[in-house]
């Protein structure tokens, strides 16, 4: 797909490279280190926008004309609890014990920004997890990497393989991008 703005992906998550090269876009990558750290006040939805919207903002003295930048922040919830990117194995081991057969959600929000325009939308899925064994949520902290996802677990991981039995929405959401929503903001931009 051929959009008239570059494209810029502010992101070093390589399943967000994926995901924007299989919905056929150009774009280049551009990072910076920006604090993920929000209100006390926001709830599930407003904290993924707020972080993405943030993360966009760190990024407009840079921006050229004709170029749109793409931010994004996935969070997951447990009831009203965040369970941000663990900090080390025991995090991500009591993360996973907390999913363990239970429904949480996955929010992602999405920020398109130019020098001109902002667009900030998001996304949810609820996931629902089998109930794992202890062996399974060793295994998985031991070797895999756990350390850089929401919730401690990717859903295109060997974890969400076997603890994901069932969606509602997106599954390109719960991967870190509503592909989908991205698209046709984009179209409308």
């Amino acid at each position: 797909m051929n959009f008239t703005s570059k494209i810029v992906l502010a992101s070093n998550s390589p399943r967000r490279h994926e995901l924007l090269k299989n919905l056929g876009l150009d774009f280049s990558v551009r990072v910076k280190d920006v604090e993920e750290s929000f209100p006390d006040y926001l709830k599930r939805a407003e904290i993924a926008e707020y972080l993405a919207s943030k993360k966009a903002d760190a990024y407009l003295p840079d921006l050229q004309a004709q170029e749109v930048l793409i931010t994004a922040d996935t969070i997951v919830c447990l009831g009203d609890m965040v369970l941000n990117k663990p900090a080390d194995a025991s995090e991500a081991y009591a993360m996973l014990q907390e999913l363990s057969g239970k429904m949480h959600e996955v929010f992602t929000g999405v920020c398109l920004l130019s020098s001109t325009k902002k667009v900030i939308l998001h996304d949810v899925t609820r996931v629902f997890f089998k109930n794992l064994t202890q062996q399974e949520i060793t295994w998985y902290v031991q070797t895999q990497k756990p350390f850089d996802k929401a919730g401690a677990y990717g859903a295109q991981d060997w974890i969400g393989m076997v603890a994901i039995e069932r969606l509602e929405g997106s599954f390109y959401n719960v991967m870190g991008l509503p592909v989908h929503k991205l698209y046709t903001a984009l179209q409308n931009f």
